[in-house]
């Protein structure tokens, strides 16, 4: 049974990452004006990183006590991880890139989040499989 919530779990967080990539976000940048977009994004997407930071960390919880240490234990050690780094880590740099008008920091730490939440998306599959 904890070996199925596990996996409705971690469909669950690829759901809320495929959502957020391509209905959120765009929905937000076409019908808000930038200024109103910014303060959006800002207050939704800490919750977006703490909420799948905290389902991933569920599951990899299930697979310790279920003492499933295989390659699907370190794939979602690593979807955990990137979640906390990117939340903590990579978001305030973000905005701080942006607000100092660090176009060129800020193009490239927004690139290297879009890149990880790729990663994760791929290991979510993965892991699904």
């Amino acid at each position: 049974m904890i070996e199925q919530i596990s996996i409705y779990l971690t469909a669950m967080i690829l759901g809320i990452m495929l959502f957020f990539s391509f209905v959120i976000a765009p929905v937000v940048f076409t019908s808000l004006d930038e200024e109103n977009a910014r303060k959006f994004i800002r207050r939704i997407f800490p919750f977006y990183y703490n909420v799948n930071l905290g389902i991933s960390f569920i599951v990899l919880l299930s697979f310790l006590f279920l003492s499933k240490l295989g390659i699907d234990f370190y794939l979602i050690l690593a979807i955990t991880l990137l979640f906390a780094t990117s939340n903590y880590l990579l978001m305030p740099l973000i905005n701080k890139y942006r607000d100092e008008k660090q176009d060129k920091k800020f193009k490239y730490s927004h690139f290297i989040s879009v890149v990880i939440n790729f990663i994760q998306m791929i290991f979510l599959l993965v892991l699904l499989i």
